[in-house]
């Protein structure tokens, strides 16, 4: 059964740098989702080894740390139907070859190590890193849309 759920995106420091913000932005809103949280931030060392702590035994963790730590990252929650699923669906597969055209990392990028963005895996890991990055919450609003967006 479909629910409207919340979910946590990433444009990590190369999408960033490649100015592909608004274009991410963008998608997600014509989609029907709804922004209810959003910021630029240059996360520390130590923010992002508990962002992938399940990540941590992995030969590459060193150097995923190094890297987003290396530049500013954009920290969204949208919130819909179906928003984890449809938001990594919409990001395409992790390897960006492997990532259908039309989907984001199938459009825009080439190799994993530079995929461009983070969406969560699970309602719960999403519940987890909207805590993370946004310890004050998130905006409580209704869209004048969701009338045309949901039945």
């Amino acid at each position: 059964m479909s629910t409207t759920e919340r979910t946590y995106i990433m444009i990590k420091p190369d999408g960033v740098q490649r100015n592909l913000v608004g274009k991410i932005i963008q998608r997600f809103e014509e989609r029907g989702f709804k922004l209810v949280a959003l910021k630029l931030a240059q996360a520390s060392e130590e923010h992002l080894e508990k962002h992938y702590a399940d990540l941590k035994g992995k030969s590459f963790f060193p150097g995923l740390i190094k890297y987003m730590a290396s530049g500013p990252v954009v920290c969204m929650v949208w919130s819909g139907l179906d928003a984890v699923k449809t938001g990594r669906a919409m990001l395409g597969t992790t390897n960006p070859l492997q990532s259908a055209a039309g989907s984001i990392r199938g459009d825009f990028c080439l190799q994993t190590g530079r995929n461009i963005c983070h969406g969560s895996d699970s309602v719960e890991n999403a519940e987890k890193e909207i805590k993370l990055w946004f310890p004050d919450g998130v905006v409580q609003w209704t869209s004048a849309l969701e009338g045309w967006t949901y039945e």
